[in-house]
């Protein structure tokens, strides 16, 4: 059972995690808040569940989590100005504040794999999935959710890039609460630096990306392009140059040849 008491002596934040939801199964966190209709619309409101029976990451792949066991949650962003023009980094900064909390934390190198997984060992130990909804040109609602595998320690299936936890590169069991304040802490000042400065979020993303200058190739269901993964522009997008241009990847599974 997650303590919120715990939690929330460990939280430090303005008003990302303030209103805070906590649900023993939800179909998806990110489906809850995303919905226009729901009553949670306060700016930075979390949803946690334990349990997701329709949890998914990008492409609409399947989100596998054992239930108290990890975190699965969802974090709300009222659109803005500001915001909307930088949407893409907060990707980026959803990636580094669990990055920069498996660091802080417990003294682990992490690496950041193109668009939205963290790293750990080579084996991949969160994801991100960022999910909007408009009104006509504006965006209104920004749901960032956010899976981190904490204390599982076995995995069955197939998976496109092998998993593992936080428990299982440290043996020891993680404190979720803290962890979770952690995360939410390094969320919030990261994305005050997305508005503010966001070359400092490209900057902290790069020096964990152990993928720049490699041949890689880039998938995106349909077709499958290779060349050198040469940089991310201001925007976030993959910049890949083949031989005979460099090209602005939106997404895709990227994979070192």
């Amino acid at each position: 059972m997650f303590n919120i008491e715990a939690f929330d002596i460990k939280l430090n934040t303005e008003f990302i995690g303030r209103n805070f939801v906590y649900a023993e199964e939800l179909s998806s966190t990110n489906s809850f808040l995303v919905d226009k209709n729901s009553n949670y619309n306060n700016n930075g409101t979390v949803v946690l569940a334990e349990k997701q029976s329709a949890g998914r990451g990008r492409m609409d792949r399947t989100w596998y989590s054992q239930k108290d066991q990890n975190l699965t949650f969802s974090i709300l962003l009222k659109g803005n100005k500001k915001l909307n023009s930088r949407i893409n980094l907060i990707n980026f900064a959803a990636t580094l504040a669990v990055a920069m909390s498996i660091e802080n934390l417990y003294q682990q190198r992490t690496h950041l794999k193109w668009p939205n997984d963290v790293l750990l060992s080579g084996k991949k130990v969160s994801g991100i999935l960022i999910e909007s909804t408009s009104s006509g040109s504006r965006i209104e609602r920004i749901v960032v959710g956010i899976g981190i595998n904490v204390n599982q320690s076995i995995f069955q299936g197939k998976f496109n890039i092998e998993p593992t936890s936080i428990r299982n590169e440290i043996n020891d069991m993680v404190d979720r609460e803290r962890f979770l304040a952690e995360v939410l802490n390094n969320f919030e000042w990261l994305l005050n630096k997305v508005t503010e400065n966001g070359e400092f979020i490209l900057k902290e993303w790069r020096e964990r990306c152990n993928m720049l200058g490699e041949k890689i190739t880039v998938s995106d269901g349909t077709k499958t392009q290779y060349g050198i993964f040469e940089d991310i522009d201001d925007s976030g997008f993959l910049l890949l140059k083949t031989k005979e241009k460099v090209e602005r990847i939106h997404f895709g599974d990227v994979s070192i040849v």
